[in-house]
Parts: structure tokens; C-alpha cells; sequence
């Protein structure tokens, strides 16, 4: 009896070694694993019509012999909070993977039921993790940055009708780096990447099929490219007011739905569309457009996927040792509830509203720093956010670790737009910029010490 409560102690302990936090640099082993997370058409809602390609949840697993850390995408629109508590608290139960060293990041395809986020995702998310686990083996990482021009800030003033509204604005903020942490055994044979770029993944969401979209297109396009031995991650970086550049195809079918919906005696020329009908699939002109979108969606994962790959290339100096450690906060800012009604151009109004919570997270791999924030938020934060970073290797992941209340959370500039993101937020002005940024800050000198 005592030996069996002896070995049931070494397995338990074993089973936990990634729990203790140091600050120590360690050689480090990387495992990763993706699973398809594709649902059957039978399980579609009725505005779904198919699966235009496969979706997956992939993960990657770092550890150094005392603490260890996962990085996880899914193809969803967006994991909530209950999802992000229930996956991490599963995982540092059965791994031993500490919750605040677990950044759990949605894509943010438009092409993928926001329905999807039960306990049957959650088992996959799980499932991932475990394999990435198995998977471990010695190897070392390096982190690298290119840029890619395939997004553009999405607010303009519409030349007609001079008002806010949804379209490719080629002066404004935009965050072009596309960063890179790639990992790769000890013969140089690469085992995962995660990247990070900061765009909507809205281009097939006049589909109405269950796409991943462009982030889909490119990590797909990066595993063949390796003879799918590697597995590649996009994180979302902070795109809140940043879309593909190329997006015409996606205007022009919503015009098509909007006219539709208009002779029915229903205007949602104001509002965004919803799928499932408005869309005559026989239709020519409708069947040019949605076939340039599938052909722009691959292009762009192609784009960006080769920029990953020219990073990953040109990474010198690999580190076979990590130091691990994370941290996690939330704060808090006044926030706001809308009294009118409009997707964009006319102001809003406002009464005073709950305070809005947002959840930060720093995930330090030696001096790569990764910020998460659980929101859509604008790219200048990010980009400040980068610039105040005592570490030169730093990514900022948003739409991470569950969800705020927040709705978009604009950068304090851009309150003065009457933009759907800017008058769907709850964040009243003045506020959530400098929260975001300083809080994070105090998370890097937190694990610095």
C-alpha cells in the first residue's frame, strides 16, 4: 500500500512539474499539435450554407523543465470568458500548465457560427494542448519582424455622403509589422510558428460557409509549405480598426443583400447585414463576386505567409534556454451605454454605464515580452504599447483570454469618429489608451524584478 501511494505521489508530481514560476533561463523542450474543430453541416445554423475550408484549433507547448507555458489559436470569431476559464483551469489541473501562462486567442473569422463555444470545443482546445505536451522535445526559438501591406485602417469620410463610414483609409493608423516566434528542434528541423498581424478576418463573411478566412489561408499555406510538419498559429494582433485591403468584393455583396432586403420592404442599409439570405447564389454577378473573394482570401495567405516564412528564414542567433514567467490583471475604467441606434455616421448618446472590465496578460520568454488584452482594440494602442516596452521583442495579441465587456476599445484619438466601432463602445473617452498601456507596463516591471 505505501508503494502505491509512493508512485501515486511521482505521478501527481509529475503531472504538476510546469506549476512552479521561475525567472531562471532553462533548456527548454516545444511540442505542438493542431485538431480540426470543422463542425458538420447538420450542426450549422440555418443562415450557414456549408464549410468552405476546414478550421482548426492548434497549440504550441514551451517548457524548461520547471515551469511551462501554452500558446493556443482557434478558428472562432470569439471565446468567451466561461470558455477561457474553463479550458485553463482544465489544463493547469491536468498539465500543470499555470492559467496566467496560457494565452488562449480567438482569430476573429466572421465565417464561423458565434455559436461555436461549448463544452465539445473546449475538449479540443483541451485535447491540443495535451498532444502539443506529448509532443515535446528539445529545441530552441527566435523571434523576428517583417511588415506586410495587406491591411488598411477601415475609417473614412465617405466622399458622397461626407459622414463616417466603413472603407480603406490608405493615410490612416496602421500597424504593417507582422512579428514572428518561431521554434524549431535542435537539427534545425521547425516544429511551430506564432506570428502575430493585426487584420479583421472578415473577407468570406458574405459567404455565409464556415471559412478561418485570411488567417486560416496563411497558416495553412505555411504548413504545406513545410509538408505540414510544422504548425502554424496566427495571433491577432490589435485590429480593431483594421481591415484586409482589399475588400471591394465584400462591399459590393453587401450592397446586393441591402438592395434585397430593401424590396422586401426591410432597411438595413444601416446596419450589418445579416447572412443566410438577400444573396441569389445563381446569380452571375453574385457568383464573380464570392468567387474573387475565395481567390483574395487565398492570395492574402499566401502574402502573409510567405512574409512568415522570409522572418522565420532570417532569424539568427536561436536560444536553446528560456526563462518563463506571466502575469495577469485587470482593470477597470468608467464605462457607457449607447441610447440611439445607427452602425455609423450620426453621433451617438450616451448614459453613464457599468465600468468596463479588461483583462491584461504578459507572457515573458526570456526578453520576448507577449501582451494580450481580452478585446478588439485599436491598432495605435498596440503600436504605443510596442514603443514604451523596455523590451525591443515585443507582440501585442488581443481578442485573448476570454472576453470584455467592452465592446471595441478605440485608442482616446479616435472618440471623435463616428465610426461603429468608436459608437458601439463602452468605454467612455479618455480612459482605456493609457489603462491598457500602463497596466501592461506594470505587468513587464512586475516579472522584470
Amino acid at each position: 500500500m505505501k508503494l502505491f501511494t509512493f508512485f501515486l505521489a511521482v505521478i501527481q508530481l509529475s503531472a504538476l512539474t510546469c506549476i512552479a514560476q521561475n525567472k531562471q533561463a532553462l533548456p527548454i523542450q516545444v511540442g505542438a499539435a493542431k485538431i480540426s474543430i470543422t463542425p458538420s453541416q447538420e450542426t450549422l445554423p440555418k443562415n450557414y450554407l456549408g464549410i468552405n475550408d476546414s478550421i482548426y484549433t492548434r497549440a504550441i507547448v514551451i517548457d524548461n523543465g520547471q515551469t511551462c507555458a501554452a500558446l493556443i489559436s482557434v478558428e472562432v470569431g470569439m471565446l468567451r470568458d466561461n470558455n477561457w476559464s474553463s479550458v485553463t483551469q482544465q489544463l493547469e489541473k491536468e498539465l500543470g500548465i499555470p492559467a496566467k501562462n496560457i494565452l488562449l486567442t480567438a482569430t476573429h473569422t466572421h465565417s464561423v457560427p458565434f455559436t461555436m463555444g461549448g463544452v465539445q470545443l473546449e475538449q479540443k482546445i483541451v485535447e491540443s494542448v495535451k498532444q502539443a505536451k506529448l509532443a515535446l522535445q528539445p529545441a530552441r526559438m527566435g523571434f523576428g519582424t517583417g511588415v506586410s501591406y495587406i491591411n488598411v485602417n477601415r475609417n473614412i469620410i465617405d466622399p458622397k455622403t461626407r459622414g463616417w463610414w466603413e472603407g480603406p483609409n490608405y493615410d490612416g493608423p496602421s500597424d504593417k509589422t507582422v512579428a514572428v516566434l518561431s521554434f524549431e528542434a535542435l537539427d534545425g528541423t521547425p516544429i511551430a510558428v506564432y506570428y502575430n498581424y493585426a487584420m479583421h478576418a472578415v473577407l468570406t463573411g458574405q459567404l455565409d460557409m464556415v471559412s478561418g478566412d485570411a488567417p486560416g489561408a496563411a497558416s495553412r499555406y505555411i504548413e504545406n509549405s513545410y509538408d505540414n510538419k510544422i504548425v502554424a498559429l496566427w495571433s491577432t494582433g490589435c485590429e480593431g480598426d483594421q481591415n484586409p485591403i482589399y475588400f471591394q468584393q465584400t462591399f459590393d455583396l453587401r450592397d446586393i443583400r441591402i438592395k434585397d432586403y430593401a424590396k422586401r420592404g426591410e432597411d438595413i442599409s444601416n446596419a450589418m447585414p445579416p447572412g443566410g439570405a438577400g444573396l441569389d447564389r445563381n446569380d452571375p454577378e453574385v457568383k464573380r463576386l464570392m468567387n474573387q473573394q475565395k481567390e483574395i482570401t487565398n492570395a492574402m495567405g499566401v502574402m502573409l505567409g510567405e512574409e512568415v516564412k522570409h522572418v522565420m528564414r532570417n532569424i539568427d542567433r536561436p536560444e536553446t534556454t528560456a526563462a518563463i514567467a506571466a502575469a495577469q490583471k485587470t482593470v477597470d475604467i468608467p464605462g457607457r451605454n449607447r441610447t440611439n441606434t445607427g452602425r455609423a455616421g450620426n453621433a451617438g448618446t450616451y448614459v453613464d454605464g457599468d465600468s468596463v472590465k479588461i483583462r491584461l496578460g504578459v507572457l515573458l520568454l526570456n526578453d520576448i515580452a507577449i501582451g494580450s488584452i481580452n478585446a478588439e482594440v485599436f491598432s495605435p494602442i498596440a503600436m504605443q504599447l510596442k514603443k514604451e516596452s523596455p523590451f525591443a521583442r515585443t507582440m501585442v495579441v488581443s481578442v485573448t483570454n476570454g472576453s470584455s465587456n467592452s465592446g471595441y476599445i478605440p485608442n482616446d484619438a479616435a472618440f471623435g469618429y463616428q465610426t461603429f466601432e468608436v459608437l458601439s463602445s463602452r468605454c467612455r473617452p479618455g480612459f482605456a489608451e493609457r489603462a491598457i498601456i500602463n497596466g501592461t507596463l506594470d505587468l513587464i516591471e512586475q516579472l522584470k524584478q
